[in-house]
């Protein structure tokens, strides 16, 4: 079985900076692609940055210049890092795998396969 398991959320000031990590167990295939999704209360969930299969990576508009997404396979770990982070930026973020299709911020939540259980991003004064 799979499992994702994200880290590294936190309390931050506007401005601050966080780097989430999200760990893999099981068989995660070089076929498979993954992306960073959030929620915050009351809000849709929604695609912030995406990594495809040849390690292309693509951005919400809202995230883009602030945020990067990266992976290390030979750990099986997905990375976050966040920098001048806004009170808007605040949610649950989750990290995602999906077998087929491609990668993007735009696609689909329900397009993927495997999901983590999320980890707390709080940006306030």
């Amino acid at each position: 079985q799979v499992q994702l398991v994200e880290s590294g959320g936190g309390s931050v000031q506007p401005g601050g900076s966080l780097r989430l990590s999200c760990a893999a167990s099981g068989y995660i295939s070089s076929t498979y692609c993954k992306g960073w999704f959030r929620q915050a209360p009351g809000k849709e969930r929604e695609g912030v940055a995406a990594i495809d299969r040849d390690g292309s990576t693509s951005y919400a508009d809202s995230v883009k210049g602030r945020f990067t997404i990266s992976r290390d396979n030979a750990k099986n770990t997905l990375y976050l890092q966040m920098n001048s982070l806004k009170p808007e930026d605040a949610a649950m973020y989750y990290c995602a795998a999906r077998a087929w299709g491609h990668c993007s911020a735009y696609s689909r939540a329900l397009d993927y396969n495997y999901w983590g259980q999320g980890t707390q991003v709080t940006v306030s004064s």
